[in-house]
C-alpha cells in the first residue's frame, strides 16, 4: 500500500535569511524533517566569489545554531544544476533555501535543470523550501523589475504559477512611495501579488498562508494596498 506524498510547507522570506532574528522561522521549517539544511547561494553570483562564499558561511553558521547538517550546494550556473552530482546533494532534505541576489539570474540558473527537478521532487515528497528575497521571487511565474522598472518583469520558475513577491517591501516603500507606480501589476484576476516586510514571510502555500517572523505581508493591486499584520491568515490565487 502506497503512502501518500505532501508537499512541505513554502516560505516567501522578504529579507533576513540564516540570521539570528529569523532563526526560529528556520527551526519551525525543518522541525520534524530530517535534520538536513540544503542551501543555495546561486542567486549571488553575479555578486562575486566572495559575496556567494559570505552567503555560505552564514548558513552553514545558521544550520549550527539549529544544530542540524549545512548542505552547500554550489549552483553557480545551468551547467552546474545539470550536474547529477549536485542534484543527488538535495535529496534527503528538511529544508531546501534559496537565498537573496538576482531573482532573474537564479530563475535562469535552475529553470528546467537536473537540480531544480530534484528540488521540487524533494518539496512534493515533504521537505520544506523556502526562498528569500529574490529567492521567494523566483518561485513565482512573475518577477518584478524592481531595480529597473522600465524592464518590465520577466518569468520565474514557476513553482506558484499565480503569485508575485515584492520582498524588502517596508524599506521599498519608505525609499519609494509611488512604488506601485513604478512597474505594471498584473491582471489582478489571475495573479497575486504579496509585497513582504523584511525579517517576515509567508510560510504555507500554494494558496494558505499564515504571516509569520516580525512585520507585515501586503497585498498590492492598482487600487493600493491592504495590510496583513503578523499572524494573519491569507489566502492568494497559489
Amino acid at each position: 500500500m502506497s503512502v501518500e506524498q505532501v508537499p512541505g510547507p513554502i516560505a516567501l522570506v522578504g529579507s533576513g535569511e540564516y540570521l539570528p532574528e529569523m532563526a526560529e522561522l528556520e527551526a519551525s521549517l525543518i522541525e520534524g524533517r530530517p535534520a538536513r539544511y540544503v542551501q543555495l547561494a546561486t542567486a549571488a553570483v553575479l555578486d562575486g566569489p566572495s559575496v556567494v562564499e559570505h552567503w555560505h558561511q552564514l548558513g552553514i553558521t545558521q544550520a549550527k545554531r539549529l544544530g542540524v547538517e549545512p548542505v552547500i550546494v554550489p549552483v553557480n550556473d545551468l551547467n552546474d544544476a545539470n550536474d547529477p552530482t549536485l542534484a543527488d546533494m538535495i535529496g534527503g532534505a528538511g529544508l531546501i533555501y534559496l537565498s537573496g541576489g538576482d531573482p532573474n539570474y537564479l530563475a535562469d540558473a535552475l529553470r528546467g535543470s537536473l537540480v531544480w527537478r530534484a528540488i521540487e521532487a524533494t518539496w512534493r515528497a515533504g521537505a520544506a523550501l523556502a526562498g528569500c528575497s529574490a529567492g521567494a521571487m523566483a518561485l513565482g511565474s512573475w518577477i518584478p523589475s524592481l531595480r529597473h522598472p522600465r524592464q518590465g518583469s520577466t518569468v520565474g520558475l514557476g513553482l506558484l504559477p499565480h503569485l508575485g513577491v515584492v520582498p524588502h517591501f517596508d524599506a521599498f516603500a519608505a525609499r519609494v512611495p509611488d512604488l506601485l507606480t513604478r512597474f505594471v501589476l498584473p491582471d489582478e484576476s489571475t495573479m497575486s501579488v504579496m509585497g513582504v516586510d523584511e525579517n517576515t514571510a509567508l510560510v504555507g502555500g500554494p494558496t494558505e498562508w499564515t504571516v509569520q517572523g516580525h512585520h507585515s505581508v501586503w497585498r498590492l493591486t492598482s487600487g493600493g494596498r491592504e495590510e496583513y499584520p503578523l499572524g494573519s491568515k491569507v489566502t492568494t490565487l497559489g
